[in-house]
């Protein structure tokens, strides 16, 4: 019996706890995909009731009510582009196109004695020719300073287009 008593008051005891979950569909502040939540109305509500205290704030001594004021987005820094994308189109400055890669490799190792700061490469995407690029710039006009230096010694030396780390750019 007491069994009973107990089945028969929890039935009663859920019987009258109802939940009223809806499907709501928001926007993503972010980016703007539409998410789909199960919610209680209410808290629905409540949530609408804080954005709408979100989008307008009290200033001035006579608590009149003043939208907020959006700030453009700034230009990011070039941490912030290297952060995004590694590795993005910059200019690399071409030393010399070789026949060989015995030739290419010659061609660095003398590029190398005389500028032993800046990184060279070999770029064998057009076979049987061999690119020797040099440097890593975010910008033609940094990649002038060394460019100049270089056709001193290699005077078929260009600056071109070409994919590079954003954090070894200059």
């Amino acid at each position: 019996m007491k069994n009973i008593i107990k089945a028969i008051f929890l039935f009663s005891f859920l019987g009258f706890y109802t939940v009223e979950a809806q499907q709501v569909v928001k926007k993503d502040t972010m980016n703007g995909t539409e998410l789909t939540v199960s919610m209680d109305a209410k808290v629905n509500n409540l949530l609408n009731d804080l954005e709408e205290k979100c989008k307008v704030k009290e200033t001035d001594a006579d608590n009149k009510l003043v939208a907020k004021i959006e700030v453009p987005a700034k230009p990011k820094s070039n941490a912030e582009i290297c952060r995004d994308n590694p590795r993005i189109l910059g200019y690399k400055i071409q030393v010399a196109v070789v026949k060989s890669n015995e030739e290419a490799n010659n061609v660095k190792a003398y590029f190398r004695s005389k500028f032993p700061n800046i990184k060279a490469e070999t770029d064998a995407s057009l076979r049987p020719n061999y690119k020797i690029l040099v440097g890593s710039y975010l910008t033609k006009q940094s990649a002038s300073v060394d460019l100049s230096r270089i056709k001193a010694l290699f005077p078929a030396a260009v600056s071109i287009q070409y994919r590079v780390f954003c954090v070894e750019a200059k």
